[in-house]
């Protein structure tokens, strides 16, 4: 099979699937697992389909698979604590800080540290209900349209107002990270994180282990762009060492 046809083939059946496995391309095409790889990532650089570990997924299909914010909260929880509690460090007296959406970062709350002369500026509604009972903390929650599915405000409002709004640290989520690419399944909330941190001193990503190598649909970030990657202490050495390339790796727990 000639290697456009090979192309056309993993894009149709990515299409019909939703979600594909390496291993089940290579059962069908009959090719090597690196000749399958790379046709996914290639159509992935083109725009033709979303990789995801261990496979591929459609573009269509890619934010109705999307989990939803009582979902995520479920999941990978002792990982999430780690990473807030780590995060929770670096915030300091008389900061003003942005906590983009997300259930990591929901969670820095609770590890805050005795200071007093925040201000905490934020568009997820759940980070502001996790903030709201702290009398010395200035809380501003920024407006826009409701992203029920994460419980963010996006949109020209959101954006228009964080784009007047100075922080001396961002700390954003992510759905994934490949590479230097910092990706999320919305554009809209991309969006407004991507506004966020370019008016922060200190850009900070919070990642799990398991968002690690992970595509999704909007690359809203580049990661040679932020200042520091917390992420779990338990990721191979080599993913370690390819990360430090991009920027500066902080391990929760340590």
């Amino acid at each position: 099979m000639l290697k456009r046809e090979r192309l056309l083939t993993i894009k149709k059946l990515v299409q019909e699937h939703g979600i594909i496995t390496v291993k089940e391309l290579i059962y069908q095409l009959g090719v090597s697992d690196m000749t399958i790889r790379r046709d996914l990532d290639e159509l992935a650089e083109s725009g033709k389909l979303v990789r995801v570990h261990g496979g591929a997924q459609s573009i269509d299909s890619s934010e109705n698979n999307e989990l939803s914010h009582v979902e995520k909260k479920e999941i990978h929880l002792a990982e999430k604590e780690q990473i807030a509690k780590r995060a929770a460090q670096f915030i300091t007296e008389g900061d003003t800080i942005y906590i983009g959406p997300g259930t990591t970062q929901e969670l820095i709350e609770r590890y805050l540290p005795n200071i007093s002369n925040l201000r905490v500026v934020t568009n997820s509604f759940p980070i502001f209900q996790s903030w709201k009972n702290h009398n010395n903390v200035d809380l501003i929650l920024v407006g826009g349209n409701y992203r029920q599915r994460s419980g963010a405000f996006i949109g020209g409002l959101a954006n228009d107002t964080l784009g007047e709004l100075k922080f001396n640290k961002a700390f954003v989520g992510v759905n994934g990270i490949h590479n230097e690419s910092m990706m999320t399944a919305n554009t809209e909330e991309g969006t407004s994180q991507s506004v966020a941190l370019n008016n922060a001193k200190e850009k900070i990503v919070l990642a799990d282990k398991f968002k690690i190598n992970r595509d999704d649909f909007y690359q809203f970030y580049n990661l040679y762009d932020v200042d520091r990657l917390i992420t779990n202490p338990d990721i191979s050495e080599e993913m370690m060492t390819h990360y430090q390339q991009f920027t500066k790796v902080t391990f929760a727990g340590q």
